[in-house]
């Protein structure tokens, strides 16, 4: 064997990542995002199950602080299902306009609300099979009533929460559903509503879509797609949308 053969190093083979480290590491990565973000919570502002519910229909290609501007003034329009089932309907999209989409939106809220009132009696269902039969209602939105309105656990996979669970190694998946299945299956069902809030609260502060800030993420250290964003940590962490040591709270 020649001297430059000798010097040649054999790439290492990494071996696949077992199920069981997998449960592991993902459970490790959901009690470190509890130490960054201890308050984690859903970030729509709603004092009822119809409040939530219509608020979350509201949040579809709109973000919840543009949503928490608005629903002061509709709440107080149109407190309950009734109000809102027998409300104008230019009315109601005058008060929605600023969330964008508000033609659609007006339809699936008059849609879900007279539904509301005429099959469960003005009272919104705490069962996530009635809840999807409701115009305008994914199981996306049904779990987050259920896991913040009712206290049934729920996995929400929104936008942020399938990027980041791709991300982190622990599905491939890229239906919602089958997502929402496959992360199920390594967490207790009692943690669902508390690991959906902690990924989409670092998904919205640290984890972005365009250029993460890696080099300042907490969790680096457990992510395997830690390279795929900013590496320098003065500027990344100048891109957080939050200040560590806070609680998570917004900037």
């Amino acid at each position: 064997m020649t001297r430059a053969a000798a010097d040649v190093t054999e790439p290492k083979k990494t071996k696949p990542e077992t199920h069981t480290a997998l449960v592991r590491r993902a459970r490790k990565i959901y009690r470190e995002l509890g130490d960054v973000y201890p308050h984690a919570k859903c970030e729509l502002d709603f004092e009822t199950p119809f409040q939530l519910l219509t608020a979350v229909i509201l949040s579809a290609q709109s973000t919840d602080v543009g949503v928490n501007k608005v629903t002061p003034a509709l709440f107080a329009k149109y407190p309950t299902a009734a109000d809102l089932a027998a409300a104008d309907p230019e009315e109601l999209e005058a008060l929605i306009k600023p969330t964008g989409f508000y033609h659609n939106k007006a339809k699936s809220l008059l849609g879900m609300s007279k539904t509301v009132v005429a099959d469960f009696g003005g009272e919104v269902p705490g069962r996530l099979e009635k809840l999807v039969k409701l115009p305008g209602v994914g199981r996306k939105t049904a779990n987050v009533v259920l896991g913040d309105a009712f206290g049934v656990p729920g996995i929400t996979v929104d936008t942020h929460f399938g990027r980041l669970v791709r991300r982190f190694g622990w599905t491939h998946l890229e239906d919602p559903v089958k997502v929402e299945h496959a992360i199920g299956e390594l967490f207790p069902r009692k943690d669902w509503t508390r690991l959906s809030h902690r990924i989409i609260y670092h998904g919205r502060r640290v984890c972005f879509a365009q250029r993460p800030a890696c080099a300042a993420c907490p969790i680096a250290g457990l992510c395997p797609s830690r390279g795929v964003g900013e590496q320098n940590p003065v500027k990344a962490a100048a891109l957080l949308k939050y200040k560590p040591g806070e609680g998570g709270l917004p900037l």
